[in-house]
């Protein structure tokens, strides 16, 4: 082997043997174990960022342990590839969205090559591409036949710049969360997927993966889909009902007034004749429907001149609209508590209307002034109700009033259907098709797919498909009539919901999935950030759902296990602006002065030598500009130290702080590896190990040998700790350099950096091949099993043990395993040491812990 490391020579030509022997293929085998490692999949962007490579190096190191372990392992990689930003891109360089993304896939692609990924490249999938979207448009006409999809006009997040619909999760602060714009209100037609006939059953599914997914996803999964049990209670309003949903029935005495949405049909009615009504609902309707908007906006309302007859007492009640109510949550009318609901008690006191408290609190302590008493307790003012603690009064009145036909008891749930229509063009086009006489058709199976023109252009007013008569005009396959394509697009969550799968059998031509998508699904391990824990993840679970009742897969979880990886965060430095704004400078621009424990003091510009401020560690982000270029690493140090950094800077888990100085660490490292196997293998010969012949020295060198494995075995294999892993191969590297030289040390040695090699190698792959070489072998390592521990060689004939007096650590002596208790002790009161800390005092008793710990205890 060559005396110096060189990362650019060595990583193209491991590379070369890899691709040549098609290393990472995989094949079904159903005779062996499997393993499906997934990281989820990027957006075509144009370049990797520091998040993908740590993401992807996370998943690439799991896959490559678990082939070593026997498994047959499938590791694939593809493209979230439609999206908005592909139409910001085309409007900004006047490129159409497929040649953009197209491009962008190109160069991403050879990045993760560059990076030794271990991904199966013949099952790659592009979700732009109609190989891939047809089978989706399939899989939706099959949800509307069997009524799982529908379409409605409903009030919709509008984004006036993007010209699009935003889920009520896209909206933070109120604006769009790509554009930024301020958020509008809108009804219009959309198409929905029926999630919601599914609600229990994903609530249900998260207690099958307690200990394999995070407790927070779990949990803000089950916060989202709000599971709740309540009544639903009537009032009458003339000759009508006016129904509300409550978990508090409770408090029903103390109801004083209904709220209702602006668009509910009550409020439409009683607006006919009353213009400064009219007026109000209109303002209502531009109100987002965002749940973080309504908990923080301006609470307005008016009284529709409508009463509604309480169930219970009889009396009327002023029925209200309120721009917090939204028709498309539960019944769009609430029952107004003022005393029990602060909401509602600003609401009253805003427009002066009766506040009843029908509720003490538990230890009869005072009612609080100036809020409401939100929490449950004993009521008053109630009729027969009086003195009932709440849980008790939730049973009695929900009793009493289904013995009435006044209400039941149901179950509610806060997960809303998911609305799926968007209004651009860059997406897969959702293969419906309206007729003047027929209604929705779907499109005809032997159609598909419904090819989204490529050649476009995108100004950004609307979607170019809007305007393409040779797109959106087509004949009705049932009548012939002249009828219209639909126009808008399926929400790119659609593709992230059912990828996972289609790796399984991505060149299949005649089905959605094959027999292969069951030998691969569910997926082992699933790698990706903790901000897809609502949307894309709960889609997905939905997704498998579908399919499974479609007979497309048996299993009803997509993934078996999760792990959510953190943050890379890096240092920021700015300049002040005019106006208040700042000028964000690139880390790799600044010159940094730090004092004696590497701590900044001071930052200066590179090019003008003058001061930047330094701000806070922060994610990195365009926004920011504090990103890395993974290529300008890789170019510089190589893939291999790019990843050991990644891997070893802190757990996956946990944010990752990019360094310089721990690159660089990084790759010192991986020189003085390469330095001590090739130091080692100039010592001809290497003799064969010889157990039997070891003396005492040598079998503690060996037994860290063996102790190691066994750790990273465990770190890598249960705990994924890798960092961990990585500082203990680092320590017997540090044992086996410091072992005088001896034939069984060399030995013992070839032995120990044969398992440092191979244990290295899931993180290093490119560096460890050929070190592989190195030490002898010619096959390539990707094909050889994870190092075995010998257990002999953990059996230890002597230890060290701890020796205290009076619980304070004294001494430590170096004792046989078979020495009985009081051999030991004898050892340990002829201490010199121990005598001394004795002070001559007597011996009352003496603690033995065996092969740990001796503690005297004098008085």
């Amino acid at each position: 082997m060559h005396a110096q490391y060189s990362p650019e020579s060595i990583e193209a030509d491991v590379l070369h043997h890899w691709e040549t022997e098609q290393s990472f293929k995989a094949v079904e085998k159903p005779n062996q174990e499997k393993f499906y490692c997934l990281s989820m999949f990027p957006y075509p962007s144009g370049r990797l960022h520091m998040g993908h490579v740590r993401n992807y190096t996370i998943g690439d190191v799991i896959a490559r342990y678990q082939r070593m372990l026997g498994k047959n392992v499938l590791q694939p990689m593809g493209w979230d590839a439609f999206g908005l930003p592909a139409e910001n891109a085309a409007i900004q360089n006047k490129v159409a969205p497929a040649k953009w993304t197209y491009e962008n896939i190109a160069y991403m692609k050879n990045q993760l090559k560059r990076l030794g990924f271990a991904y199966d490249w013949d099952r790659e999938i592009a979700t732009c591409n109609p190989n891939y979207y047809r089978w989706e448009q399939w899989f939706f006409i099959q949800l509307y036949k069997k009524g799982l999809v529908y379409k409605k006009t409903s009030p919709v997040n509008w984004d006036p710049v993007d010209h699009t619909v935003l889920a009520n999760e896209q909206v933070i602060d109120g604006r769009g969360w790509r554009s930024g714009a301020l958020v509008e209100r809108r009804e219009i037609p959309q198409w929905f997927l029926k999630i919601t006939d599914y609600a229990q059953e994903l609530l249900d599914g998260l207690d099958d993966l307690v200990d394999k997914w995070p407790d927070a996803v779990r949990t803000m999964q089950r916060n989202w889909i709000g599971r709740s049990e309540g009544v639903e209670i009537h009032f009458s309003v003339e000759q009508d009902t006016l129904s509300v949903y409550t978990t508090r029935p409770d408090t029903l005495l103390g109801v004083t007034y209904v709220a209702i949405a602006a668009e509910h049909p009550l409020a439409q009615q009683a607006a006919e004749n009353n213009p400064t009504l009219k007026a109000f609902l209109h303002d209502c309707s531009q109100t987002q429907t965002a749940e973080a908007a309504l908990e923080t906006m301006e609470k307005l309302g008016m009284d529709t001149g409508l009463r509604a007859t309480h169930p219970i007492t009889g009396q009327t009640i002023p029925i209200w609209v309120a721009n917090f109510v939204l028709m498309g949550y539960g019944t769009g009318a609430v029952m107004s508590v003022p005393a029990h609901d602060q909401r509602d008690y600003e609401f009253a006191q805003k427009y002066n209307l009766p506040i009843l408290s029908v509720i003490q609190p538990l230890n009869g302590g005072a009612i609080p002034d100036n809020m409401a008493m939100t929490d449950k307790g004993i009521l008053i003012n109630s009729g027969e109700f009086t003195g009932l603690n709440s849980e008790q009064a939730f049973i009695k009145i929900a009793e009493w009033l289904e013995a009435k036909n006044l209400g039941q008891r149901r179950v509610n749930y806060r997960l809303r259907d998911w609305g799926v229509s968007r209004q651009r063009y860059w997406g897969c086009a959702i293969p419906m098709i309206e007729c003047p006489h027929c209604g929705t058709v779907p499109v005809p199976e032997t159609d598909l797919p419904v090819l989204l023109p490529e050649d476009v252009e995108v100004t950004g007013a609307g979607s170019p498909l809007k305007k393409d008569p040779n797109f959106y005009q087509i004949k009705c396959p049932t009548c012939g009539a002249d009828a219209q394509r639909e126009t808008d697009t399926f929400d790119t969550f659609m593709e992230s919901s059912w990828y996972y799968a289609r790796y399984a059998s991505s060149d299949c031509k005649t089905n959605m999935l094959d027999e292969r998508t069951n030998y691969w699904l569910p997926v082992d391990q699933y790698i990706g950030g903790i901000e897809h824990a609502i949307l894309h993840l709960l889609y997905a679970r939905f997704f498998q759902r579908l399919m499974r009742d479609l007979g497309l897969v048996k299993d009803a979880e997509p993934f078996s296990r999760l792990l959510t990886q953190g943050m890379v965060i890096a240092e920021t430095f700015y300049r002040d602006e005019e106006g208040g704004k700042k000028q964000w400078i690139n880390p790799a621009d600044v010159d940094l002065q730090l004092d004696d424990k590497g701590r900044p003091l001071s930052a200066v510009l590179k090019t003008d030598r003058l001061p930047v401020i330094i701000g806070n560690t922060e994610k990195m982000s365009k926004s920011k500009n504090n990103g890395v270029d993974p290529q300008a690493m890789i170019e510089h140090y190589g893939a291999d130290t790019v990843r050991l950094f990644i891997m070893f800077a802190s757990p996956p888990e946990q944010s990752l702080e990019w360094s310089d100085a721990g690159v660089e660490g990084a790759h010192r490292f991986l020189k003085r590896l390469w330095k001590q196997v090739n130091d080692h293998v100039e010592k001809q010969p290497i003799p064969a190990l010889a157990l039997a012949s070891l003396n005492e020295t040598e079998r503690t060198l060996r037994r860290h040998v063996h102790e190691t494995i066994t750790k990273v075995s465990d770190d890598i294999g249960r705990r994924y700790t890798f960092n961990t892993a990585i500082a203990a191969c680092m320590e017997l590297l540090n044992h086996l350099s410091r072992a005088e030289d001896s034939p069984q040390v060399r030995a013992i040695t070839q032995e120990g950096l044969e398992a440092v090699v191979i244990m290295l190698s899931p993180i290093v792959p490119f560096i460890t091949q050929k070190l592989w070489e190195g030490l002898g072998h010619q096959n390539l390592l990707v094909n050889i099993p994870w190092v075995k521990v010998d257990e002999s060689a953990l059996i230890r004939t002597e230890v060290e043990m701890v020796v205290q007096v009076n619980g304070k650590l004294r001494s430590k002596l170096t004792i046989s395993t078979n020495a009985d208790q009081k051999t030991v002790e004898n050892m340990v009161l002829n201490d010199p040491t121990v005598i001394r800390f004795m002070e001559g005092k007597a011996v009352k008793k003496i603690v033995f812990v065996p092969h740990k710990l001796v503690n005297v205890v004098v008085g």
